[in-house]
């Protein structure tokens, strides 16, 4: 056989062997994925209850930052008003040193005697001279002035430079809670993205039964309720406000970070309730647990905060008879759900 022969079919042999590789290659990938093994419908919705709890955590922390936030924010602002009118201050002095200056330099070029002899007015000139260490004095004191003015001017610049570093910083940490709380939510829509149409369709329709079961329940217009099952609230003061305007809510979607008028987080949906009652609340589950006076769970009365979690991430609103009104999570509505339909409560508080 000769050698061209040879090497053309070993060219044809390796071809195959490659084809065959790449082949097998795709198979075995293909393979791999589909034993990717699909959740059945009820591990989905565990797996999914159990990420956006997780995504909750950090959004709760992430609202708590809020006030720190302001509150950083307003000392970056007293401290920038305090050095706008330093520098007003600083300015003014300046100016003042510069008259000063202007005028002991037109006369800095003569002798005492030369002046007095090219005086047109003797008299007058002996009497300007004899305030001449006087003038020199108020020099010095500008200085001093100057000096004291420049000294808090700078010394205020610095501390601008601190607290903005730690406002970034705090900035900084919210924004890596908020990435975290969208991890999880898109780790969420991957585990609902494995099954089926028909599973999905199906969670879909829950959750679309369970935003109109709870529309349905908002309390009428006209008869005060649509539905007899609701235990009866306060009809008067400011804890009763606050629950008429929490179940007004009712079916209202949930998105973090929302305090209303028509979407809202856990915490969102009860400073906006209680706001309406007159009493202001922190964007915060676990601010608000310190936000009012501490009651049992055995006397807990309509218009209570209840707290869940370790560290606390979610609060509802006790409206009585063993249930509360909350903003569960991104795929329930605004709802009414017994105390125990959250794990881990852990205290209550009674604001205003």
């Amino acid at each position: 056989m000769s050698t061209g022969r040879i090497n053309r079919t070993r060219g044809i042999a390796l071809a195959a062997i490659t084809t065959t590789a790449v082949v097998a290659g795709v198979l075995f990938i293909q393979g791999a994925a589909d034993a990717d093994p699909k959740p059945t419908l009820a591990q989905a919705k565990a797996q999914v209850a159990d990420l956006q709890e997780k995504a909750e955590v950090a959004g709760e922390a992430a609202n708590e930052l809020r006030g720190k936030i302001t509150a950083q924010q307003a000392k970056v602002n007293a401290l920038q008003a305090g050095i706008a009118k330093q520098q007003i201050q600083v300015d003014a002095v300046k100016r003042q040193i510069g008259s000063l200056a202007v005028a002991g330099y037109q006369t800095s070029g003569m002798s005492t005697t030369a002046q007095l002899l090219l005086s047109t007015n003797p008299d007058q000139f002996l009497s300007q001279a004899s305030t001449a260490q006087a003038f020199a004095g108020q020099q010095n004191s500008a200085l001093r002035k100057f000096q004291d003015a420049q000294g808090k001017l700078t010394d205020l610049q610095a501390s601008e430079q601190s607290e903005l570093g730690a406002l970034q910083s705090v900035k900084a940490e919210q924004e890596g809670l908020k990435k975290q709380l969208q991890a999880n939510l898109d780790a969420a829509e991957k585990v609902l993205g494995k099954l089926s149409d028909a599973d999905r369709a199906r969670i879909q329709q829950e959750n679309a039964d369970a935003a109109k079961k709870a529309r349905d329940q908002r309390p009428s217009r006209d008869k005060g309720r649509m539905n007899d099952d609701l235990p009866n609230v306060p009809a008067n003061g400011r804890a009763g406000v606050a629950v008429q305007t929490a179940l007004n809510q009712l079916g209202d979607s949930y998105s973090w970070g929302a305090a209303g008028p028509s979407r809202f987080d856990c915490s969102g949906l009860t400073m906006y309730a209680w706001g309406k009652a007159g009493v202001s609340l922190s964007h915060s589950s676990s601010a608000q647990s310190g936000e009012g006076r501490r009651v049992s769970r055995a006397n807990l009365m309509p218009g209570d905060l209840v707290f869940y979690g370790s560290p606390i991430h979610h609060v509802g609103m006790y409206i009585g008879n063993g249930k509360m009104v909350h903003a569960p999570n991104p795929s329930k509505p605004v709802q009414i759900n017994d105390l125990d339909y959250m794990s881990g409560y852990s205290g209550a508080v009674r604001p205003g």
